[in-house]
């Protein structure tokens, strides 16, 4: 039975990665299954920090792209980034998407499926929900408050307390609630008070898109890279959360092994700050966001994949990255602590090494670097585990009987 679906969603496709391919994924397979999708969200923007072409100067419009209805509003993006420009950047949306949610009521959603970050958006959401007896399902990306206290953005005393107060009391209000890993779920369990009401909705991967190549990847050539040179890449947000200091520390303590190469490619809000750190060594090389039709050949270029994460974030988000580093079939290098969410995926296809240890990093890079049958033992083990468990159909074939559950409750 088709259904009507509200996605109200801040990032919304063309990410390559990242909450906003998530959703775009999402909303264009709903679509093919035969339900009416729309959406709110607002132009391309992260990680870049800049609205993106051809988005630039547009303010309210329409999109319809493969039956989905796209209602962009605008949003203010700052220069510099602190914790008071990220605040005033989210707010924005919550503002002008209202405008937006509120004129969706004459359509009368079935379902209203809100994204957080950013947690602004819940009133609104609940309102739309309430007053066209909608299902309001909330999904949660990252617990950005609690991310947002760990690594010290709000400072004023009592603000971290006010906001998951308040994120809390929001959380209850909707009909159902998910989250994308288990140790995620039992956080949102616990701000939620209801098991029942909780659901674990993974992100998935095109595992047509992203697969390992049986050619050397492009970019190689396109870096000069040296037959013999061994990749250890990070490709993602340069974000603060992530912790990227001990790569620049790992190249620089592994300078003079020249079979090895860093490669990191992204943007974010830390960007500039990690490649003052690391501009002088001579085994990185940078490269920008690249267009989402390479990313399976940029995947496809690490011998190693580095995922590095600070310890006081580690649970309360879960590296929208890591699907397509286990579909590409490559082992991976995490900085995280035993008992996160992290360390257990990676453990089964990586290793594991203590937050903020550059030297214990370094050394597991140089381990897997010099060790072509472990890195490729436990790269079989990466794509059996994106095969197994993260099949873009298989969880969204899960998601919509769920979505549907929920609308046949009373």
């Amino acid at each position: 039975m088709s259904k009507k679906i509200l996605i109200y969603s801040m990032h919304f496709w063309p990410e390559p990665t990242g909450i906003g391919k998530y959703s775009g994924d999402m909303a264009f397979w709903l679509a093919r299954r035969g339900h009416d999708v729309r959406v709110i969200c607002c132009p391309p923007w992260y990680p870049h920090w800049k609205v993106q072409e051809p988005y630039v100067g547009k303010t309210f419009h329409s999109e319809h792209l493969d039956s989905v209805t796209i209602n962009r509003t605008p949003v203010w993006v700052p220069k510099r980034v602190s914790g008071l420009t990220r605040i005033l950047c989210l707010g924005s949306f919550a503002l002008t998407s209202a405008v937006a949610a509120m004129r969706s009521i004459a359509w009368r959603p079935d379902v209203v499926f809100s994204v957080e970050p950013p947690c602004f958006c819940l009133p609104v959401a609940l309102t739309v929900a309430r007053l066209t007896r909608a299902k309001a399902w909330l999904h949660i990306q990252d617990f950005e408050v609690d991310a947002a206290v760990q690594l010290g953005i709000f400072r004023l005393p009592g603000v971290g307390r006010l906001l998951r107060w308040t994120e809390s009391f929001l959380i209850r209000r909707f009909d159902q609630c998910s989250t994308i890993s288990e140790k995620m779920l039992e956080l949102l369990v616990s701000r939620s008070g209801q098991r029942k009401a909780c659901l674990l909705f993974r992100n998935w991967v095109d595992l047509q898109a992203i697969q390992p190549l049986d050619t050397p990847s492009s970019y190689r050539e396109e870096l000069s890279l040296e037959p013999h040179q061994k990749v250890a890449l990070y490709a993602g947000n340069m974000g603060e959360k992530q912790g990227m200091e001990i790569i620049v520390e790992a190249a620089e303590l592994l300078r003079d092994q020249q079979d090895l190469v860093f490669v990191i490619c992204g943007t974010g809000a830390a960007a500039e700050r990690i490649c003052n750190l690391g501009r002088h060594l001579p085994n990185i090389r940078w490269l920008p966001v690249q267009p989402v039709e390479r990313l399976n050949s940029l995947l496809n270029l690490a011998d190693v994949h580095l995922l590095p994460q600070r310890a006081d974030a580690a649970d309360l988000v879960m590296p929208s990255k890591l699907t397509g580093m286990l579909a590409s079939g490559r082992p991976m290098i995490a900085t995280t602590n035993p008992g996160t969410q992290i360390y257990d995926v990676v453990s089964q296809c990586g290793l594991n090494v203590q937050p903020g240890a550059a030297d214990e990093f370094a050394a597991a890079i140089s381990r897997l670097i010099e060790n072509a049958d472990m890195r490729q033992q436990l790269g079989k083990r990466c794509r059996e585990t994106a095969e197994s468990e993260l099949g873009m159909e298989l969880i969204l074939e899960r998601f919509e009987r769920d979505l549907l559950k929920l609308c046949s409750r009373p």
